[in-house]
């Protein structure tokens, strides 16, 4: 069986285990994109850790939640955002300002808004976690 969208897939597994008060949940297949995403939500505080596991079927992803999460997903379709207008898709997908945060794949790699703000970038919307 094929996945239309594994990004979506992985963060609605993760949403689902996050609700079920579980403790960890594994994800597969993986890429450099999801890889990236589980980084920032490590340093966000929001998993305590993951460990990514390459094999022949596509990898998989062991992330043990810190059950810090209220809400995670993908944004799709996945918007092109300028500078300019993160303030308006964050507050179409967050429920108050400076409360979660958008992650954005920008030219300087993978980040918050927050941080695409304060370097004054756009790029592609990915996901949103509060």
């Amino acid at each position: 069986m094929s996945m239309n969208d594994p990004m979506a897939n992985a963060l609605s597994k993760v949403d689902n285990a996050e609700r079920a008060e579980k403790t960890e949940v594994v994800v597969s297949p993986i890429s450099k994109q999801m890889v990236a995403v589980f980084n920032i939500l490590k340093k966000g505080g929001w998993i305590k850790d993951f460990e990514a596991v390459l094999d022949a079927r596509g990898g998989q992803i062991k992330i043990t939640l810190a059950k810090s999460m209220n809400r995670i997903g993908a944004i799709k379709p996945r918007f092109p955002v300028k500078f300019e207008d993160l303030e308006k898709f964050e507050k179409s997908y967050l429920p108050a300002k400076d409360f979660g945060r958008l992650i954005i794949s920008t030219p300087q790699g993978m980040m918050t808004h927050i941080e695409a703000r304060k370097k004054k970038i756009g790029g592609i919307l990915i996901a949103y976690v509060y």
